[in-house]
């Protein structure tokens, strides 16, 4: 797992969102991913974390530790 393809999985599952995924480690095992969408409106902040934990669900493993902030996004 890297960071492109945590960004990739977010992106395809929240179209037009902003996404940033940084590695914080190095260790490819640690990351943080900030989401900005304005499909995260009128959500409350465990909505908006579902959202993107579905995106990655399947695909991220327990060896893989992601730390997420969400925000919405303006039109």
């Amino acid at each position: 797992m890297n960071a492109s393809t945590l960004q990739t999985l977010i992106l395809n599952a929240l179209p037009g969102a902003q996404v940033s995924v940084e590695d914080v480690r190095g260790d490819g095992a640690h990351y943080t991913a900030t989401v900005a969408a304005t499909a995260f409106a009128g959500k409350t902040r465990v909505q908006q974390h579902r959202m993107v934990h579905a995106a990655l669900k399947g695909h991220v493993n327990n060896n893989v530790a992601v730390a997420i902030q969400t925000v919405v996004a303006e039109k």
